[in-house]
């Protein structure tokens, strides 16, 4: 066997990387986006065990909707490419150029067994830049045909090797042999024929037999003349372990797809379902048309199912000449390399083998494929075809006369299909440009006109994706598929009526139930979405929510292990309310497959819905077991840690936030939940950070500066709030806990009453009846020393909140201090009472304080249409659930502190406020028995009090003894105040120089 040089390795690797270097440039498209894109075995999370159980597009084998293909080896490579470039598809690519030019130099050794070296190296540069490979070779799924051919000649080389030099049998390369064609095997189904190629190698080759030797020798041992001949013995021995292996991988692959055929509809082979003598006069017309492509790639077509190739339905039609001439000369060549023994015989006998026996599985002949025709199949059997042609090359090329023609023709052909090559990968560019090339091919499938409108839709170009689709129910007006993509279309449209009108044409067009029949053996399992889809339109209308659940139960029905019908009916039945169904239907579906991330999420969210927050926890740490990288679970489990208000749940939530801004680094929401877990945590500066970092990518993220602003307020950077405020008033004029914060750094650190008025009176102008915003009105009256002014304010305040203790208390400041200033004669307008001094409320005026919090931090429930975290993902048909986040703020009232901030602060931090408001009872007593005016002990000190330099107030006010009608019920009030309000009520008596030294 003459070895292959580094020259011609060197010359056939620079020729395909000439021939395939664009192809670096095309993306993931036809069958690359299920087998890459959405294939969950490639990810790092998914088991490796997946790999065999799972079939080559991902889907579990013991399904009925798997199509059987088993490539698991096919599979890692894939895996290892995901590894190192994730989805880069340039990768991908790059392997599969590597992998052609391996092919190529296994097959140029392959050849020069039976041809000589000249020839055999037109052989491997024809395979090298025939353009029937771009589809296995561009299009990243035809790597099962490069791994299978790599094993399959691999396979086929250590075989040859098992003859000894004394003709005997050497079994070392024949164990190397059932190895390797298992490892073809496991790439790709057709590696098994290698084992037949094996067998006739050793009969008519290695043992020089032919078929009249055989025959003889057959007769005389029938006859007892004479027994089997040693070398018979040999090869009948060898012969039995290749048959043995074989029947043992075939038992296996029995095995493992369960003894069960994929179940293929009319669409994707019309002549399978089509009577005699249609079915099989078509079938026997697709073998000349195949070696049509070999002799002339000019016109390639990436999908020939459908309408494509018109069925052979009559014996008289004239497509059956091509099948007559093709059958003619095929064997022709076979009887002639079967009844001569010299090399030329050989070759040919081998080149018929390649180009045959490989193609078997593929032919239809003896069972249904899922395509009419496929040019990938092509890829082995194209290799007995250059053989062929190369030798021809070798035979014309050895007459003088035709020597220089014979080369001339030879360099023609390998530079038109050099260029050919290279021009068609630009085809396998995009979806777009892949499917547009196919339909200059054939118009008459209308699966290319509704890929073409699938391209289009994933562009958003829904009109003119319309246009596709509806003449793809044209061309084939009973196909369901298209009716749906019409349908799905005019929803994107905004046209429902249409939509449920296409839809209803396309349940029409589903096969009815036949008693005692298995529906689904009878329609594509993706046609059942044709219910799915209508009820997913129906049920936005809540007055149909009922037909919609009817559709939902009609498709379980017919096919009980339909997952897609599960997820969506819970889904409606949680929009129904009905979480207890909802709820079962997630566990049935969990039951057809519980690896589904999306499930265990789904049923997460149910538990909220139910008020079951531990189970919800649980479900969404299944969902993260299953796909760490979930970010929908991501963020909704961490949005539940961090309201239950555990602080050992605080690292976690923080963890899992920070990954879900790696998955979503744009979505502000991620950094804006950051923040409120560090400020309940305290951390300042990294809340700071992380809400600066929302509302760089959301202008105007109403939460996040309303919650900065309240950040900088509560670490006395008032003045660095006010800007914040400014621009959250800006983009939300309406904002009223914004305005209240506003007012009170206005009036409190900027002695800007005139400003915080009109943050008040702006409040009260969108709503008369909100009582924090009227209640700070009337303090701004009091500072303004408008007592008469002040006093009708609260009057009008306590009449909107009777209950209101703080009100009715602060009404009563306010005549007590009337009543003193009219016993001293001091006047009560403002004008009159200059240098007078008054005493203030404001310690308990009505902030703004209170977090204001995103709507998924709130428990998280059934999400509506438009929000984004708290959405139940789901995988119908026509779409996953996504969305944004809808923002809603809590109220300032004490029931919204009490929400947020009971559960945010610790148990440490509550007894430092118990501390906090001991120390302060007494010094609280003596203020506000001044506040509200004792005749019997502070009355007399009013007059002392404005006079006092600061060192003196101490003993002024050590004297008071304490009067029960004023400090009483604020003592008692102090007391039973709930933690979340302590910062509040205590906040203007801990010391503070700018509040308190006014204050006295």
């Amino acid at each position: 066997m003459a070895v292959v040089s580094w020259m011609e390795i060197l010359l056939l690797t620079g020729l395909v990387v000439g021939c395939y270097w664009n192809s670096l440039s095309c993306g993931f498209v036809f069958d690359d986006v299920s087998a890459i894109l959405d294939n969950k075995d490639l990810r790092p999370a998914t088991p490796l065990r997946n790999l065999f159980l799972n079939d080559f597009w991902g889907t579990p084998m013991a399904e009925e909707r798997s199509h059987k293909s088993y490539r698991p080896l096919t599979v890692l490579t894939f895996r290892l490419n995901y590894l190192f470039s994730e989805l880069s598809s340039a990768s991908y690519h790059l392997l599969n150029v590597g992998l052609h030019s391996v092919v190529c130099v296994l097959f140029l050794r392959f050849c020069r067994l039976f041809l000589d070296k000249t020839s055999s190296l037109v052989a491997a540069l024809l395979f090298a830049v025939h353009p029937i490979h771009t589809e296995a070779v561009t299009g990243v799924v035809g790597r099962a045909e490069l791994l299978s051919s790599i094993f399959l000649l691999a396979a086929f080389l250590a075989y040859t090797r098992s003859n000894g030099a004394d003709q005997s049998i050497v079994w070392t390369p024949i164990a190397v042999t059932v190895v390797l064609v298992a490892a073809a095997t496991l790439c790709k189904e057709q590696g098994i024929t290698v084992i037949a190629i094996c067998c006739v190698h050793e009969v008519f080759v290695a043992q020089g037999f032919t078929l009249p030797m055989l025959l003889d020798t057959l007769l005389q041992v029938l006859r007892g003349k004479d027994g089997f001949p040693y070398a018979v013995l040999q090869t009948l021995l060898k012969l039995i372990v290749l048959i043995i292996s074989t029947l043992l991988l075939v038992i296996i692959r029995v095995q493992v797809i369960q003894s069960q055929l994929p179940v293929f509809t009319r669409f994707d082979n019309p002549a399978a379902v089509s009577p005699t003598p249609a079915r099989q006069l078509t079938f026997n017309y697709l073998l000349p048309l195949n070696a049509w492509l070999l002799l002339n790639p000019s016109e390639l077509c990436c999908d020939w199912t459908m309408g494509t190739i018109p069925l052979v339905e009559s014996p008289l039609d004239l497509r059956n000449l091509a099948t007559l001439a093709f059958y003619s000369l095929l064997g022709l060549l076979a009887f002639h390399s079967l009844r001569h023994s010299h090399s030329s015989a050989k070759t040919v006998l081998m080149a018929l083998s390649l180009i045959v026996l490989p193609f078997i599985p593929a032919s239809n002949l003896f069972f249904p494929v899922g395509f009419v025709v496929a040019e990938r199949v092509l890829y082995v059997p194209s290799m007995g075809f250059c053989v062929l042609v190369a030798h021809g090359f070798r035979i014309i090329s050895h007459k003088r006369h035709l020597k220089k023609i014979s080369w001339l023709m030879i360099g023609v052909l390998l530079a038109t299909h050099a260029v050919k090559t290279f021009n068609r990968n630009w085809d396998w560019e995009s979806e777009y440009t892949l499917f547009t090339s196919a339909l200059k091919v054939n118009k008459n499938n209308a699966k290319l006109w509704n890929n073409v409108g699938h391209a289009l839709e994933n562009q958003n170009n829904y009109e003119k994706a319309l246009r596709y689709f509806l003449q793809a129910t044209r061309v084939q007006p009973d196909d369901i598929g298209a009716h749906m993509n019409v349908g799905r279309t005019y929803k994107n449209l905004n046209k429902s009526k249409e939509a449920e009108d296409a839809y209803l044409v396309a349940k029409s067009l589903m096969p009815q139930i036949i008693p005692g029949k298995k529906y689904a053996t009878r329609v594509a399992p993706n046609h059942l979405n044709v219910y799915i889809n209508l009820a997913n339109l129906i049920r936005t209308n809540d007055s149909r929510l009922e037909e919609a659940d009817q559709l939902y139960r009609q498709a379980i029905s017919m096919r009980p292990d339909f997952k897609q019908a599960y997820i969506s009916r819970g889904e409606l039945l949680l929009k129904m309310n009905k979480p207890l169904e909802a709820r079962d239907a997630y566990l049935r579906a969990l039951e057809l497959d519980s690896t589904n991330a999306d499930l265990w999420y789904n049923l997460a969210i149910v538990n909220i819905e139910m008020k079951e927050p531990s189970e919800a926890l649980k479900n969404f740490n299944h969902a993260l077991e299953l796909n760490p990288r979930h970010k929908l679970a991501l963020f909704n489990s961490a949005l539940l840690m961090q309201e239950s208000g555990e602080p050992r749940f605080r690292p976690e939530a923080n963890r899992r936030f920070l990954t879900y801004v790696q998955e979503e680094p744009d979505d502000a929401n991620g950094y804006f939940n950051l923040g409120m877990l560090a400020m309940d945590a305290n951390e300042n500066t990294a809340a700071e950070r992380w809400m600066r970092e929302a509302i760089r990518l959301q202008t105007g993220f109403r939460s996040a500066l309303f919650n900065l602003a309240l950040l900088y307020s509560q670490s006395r950077r008032e003045l660095d709030a006010l800007p914040v405020l400014d621009e959250l008033l800006r983009h939300h004029p309406e904002h009223v806990k914004g305005l209240i914060l506003k007012g009170d750094i206005l009036m409190n650190h900027k002695k800007d009453t005139q400003g915080a008025k009109v943050c008040f009176q702006r409040i009260l102008r969108m709503d008369p009846t909100n009582v924090q915003g009227k209640h700070n009105l009337c303090v701004v009256y009091f500072e303004e020393r408008d007592l008469p002014r002040a006093e009708r304010c609260l009057e009008e305040t306590l009449a909107l909140a009777p209950h209101e203790e703080y009100v009715r208390r602060h009404l009563g400041i306010v005549r007590s201090k009337m009543a003193a200033m009219s016993v001293a004669g001091q006047p009560l307008s403002p004008a009159s009472a200059e240098g007078v001094a008054t005493p203030s409320m404001k310690e308990e005026k009505k902030g703004g304080g209170g977090k204001e919090e995103e709507e998924g931090r709130g428990a998280t429930g059934s999400a509506g249409a438009g929000s984004k975290k708290n959405v139940r993902k789901s995988s119908s048909a026509e779409s996953l659930s996504g969305g944004g986040n809808s923002q809603s703020e809590l109220l300032d009232d004490g029931q919204a502190d009490k929400q947020q901030r009971t559960k945010s602060k610790s148990t440490k931090e509550i007894k430092d406020i118990e501390k906090k408001r001991a120390a302060a009872l007494k010094r609280l007593e003596e203020i506000e028995r001044i506040l509200s005016g004792c005749p019997t002990c502070c009355v007399p000190l009013q007059a002392a009090l404005p006079a006092a330099p600061p060192y003196r107030l101490p003993y002024l006010l050590r004297p008071l003894t304490g009067c029960p009608t004023c400090c009483a019920p604020l003592q008692a009030a102090l007391s039973a105040a709930p933690p979340y309000r302590l910062p509040y009520l205590l906040r203007p008596l801990t010391g503070c120089p700018t509040c308190c030294v006014p204050l006295f």
